[in-house]
């Protein structure tokens, strides 16, 4: 069987090693904190916050501590608040080591495009754009397909562009590949889930 949201999630926590600031996007990214266990991580949102905790129980929410999608989460014994402007000067000064960020399409060479879909309602790219371009690593989790079981894998994205060339891991139901010269490698499978229909799910080049 495909991953869930939540194995997804899990399988990109595995990403992250002691020592890191990281930055999760909105949707499926924000899912890492509950799976970074008792590895030593800050992570960042770009609205002011360095040092998010898990998700909070039911009850216990509040409605002042939020990360960039405006979701309720839990602070640290070492949280930091500060303004936007200082936020963005992390960014885009490398001092994240990561992004794990969710996408629409992601192409062979790493392109990223996960900030509009022309015609559709559009709230603005938000901080995606600075993170492509300063972070030291860039892993997209994402479903493999959409709901018409069309490949958001590609060759070429078709939607606008969040960046060109940025995408290191792309983290997906099916599996895992890195993006290789010549196109995406596998590295893994989900369980269940077989390396013929990875493939077949990928509209994007493969290389051995």
């Amino acid at each position: 069987m495909p991953w869930d949201r939540n194995q997804m999630a899990a399988r990109a926590a595995q990403e992250l090693k002691d020592g890191m600031y990281v930055n999760l996007g909105i949707g499926i990214p924000t899912l890492v904190a509950n799976y970074v266990g008792d590895k030593d991580i800050t992570l960042q949102s770009e609205n002011g916050m360095l040092g998010m905790g898990p998700f909070p129980f039911e009850g216990e929410e509040d409605p002042d501590v939020i990360n960039a999608g405006k979701q309720t989460i839990t602070e640290l014994n070492r949280t930091a608040y500060f303004d936007s402007a200082t936020s963005f000067g992390m960014i885009r000064g490398g001092k994240i080591a990561a992004a794990i960020l969710g996408a629409m399409e992601v192409s062979e060479n790493g392109d990223l495009a996960n900030w509009m879909i022309p015609g559709k309602l559009i709230k603005g790219m938000g901080g995606a754009m600075d993170l492509v371009a300063g972070v030291g690593r860039v892993i997209v989790v994402m479903d493999h397909t959409n709901k018409a079981g069309e490949s958001k894998v590609l060759r070429e994205c078709t939607l606008p562009l969040t960046g060109k060339g940025v995408v290191d891991r792309i983290i997906t139901n099916l599996g895992v590949l890195d993006v290789v010269p010549g196109g995406l490698r596998i590295v893994e499978c989900a369980e269940g889930v077989t390396e013929d229909e990875l493939r077949a799910a990928t509209e994007a080049t493969i290389v051995s």
